[in-house]
């Protein structure tokens, strides 16, 4: 039942982040709201990137993220960034069906070369907080970072505050 959960949520989700990726214009990928932020472009970049980490998560037990080179592209290409995301969305759809629910229980531990970074925790827990909620706040990142541009937002969840009379 969990794994149906997690499912369903993945593809809605896909889906708010499409429309979200959709709305970043080429001319602002280069905005960065103060120094040690990302750019627009490495922050749209990143939550591309997210979508290939399930295939680790759901496929290894330990994932080493030193071991694993993925070529990202260049930040400053949103058409690029678009066409990574939908194929790192491909390698995530087959890894969430190669799941059970039993491995959801089971420990995983990601690492970056011999230093551990995350567990041994359940799985389970590390698709909530390492992907799903992970994608959400950096969506919510790049919402105020489109807001700060000038550009729309698009309704995840129903009508944007521009979308309302109170945005008129």
């Amino acid at each position: 039942m969990i794994l149906q959960n997690l499912t369903q949520e993945f593809e809605q989700e896909v889906s708010n982040t499409r429309k979200l990726l959709a709305a970043i214009p080429e001319k602002d990928l280069g905005y960065r709201p103060s120094e040690v932020s990302w750019t627009m472009g490495e922050l749209a970049q990143h939550i591309a990137t997210i979508y290939y980490w399930y295939v680790g998560t759901f496929t290894q037990d330990v994932y080493d993220l030193a071991a694993d080179h993925l070529e990202r592209g260049d930040t400053n290409d949103i058409v690029a960034t678009r066409a990574f995301f939908e194929s790192n969305v491909e390698k995530a759809r087959v890894a969430l069906q190669s799941l059970t629910e039993e491995k959801l229980q089971l420990d995983w531990t990601m690492k970056v070369g011999e230093r551990i970074v995350i567990g041994p925790v359940p799985r389970g827990i590390v698709a909530r907080g390492f992907l799903f909620n992970h994608i959400y706040h950096h969506r919510g990142e790049m919402i105020v970072y489109l807001r700060a541009t000038g550009n729309k937002v698009p309704g995840l969840y129903g009508p944007t505050y521009e979308d309302s009379n109170k945005g008129t």
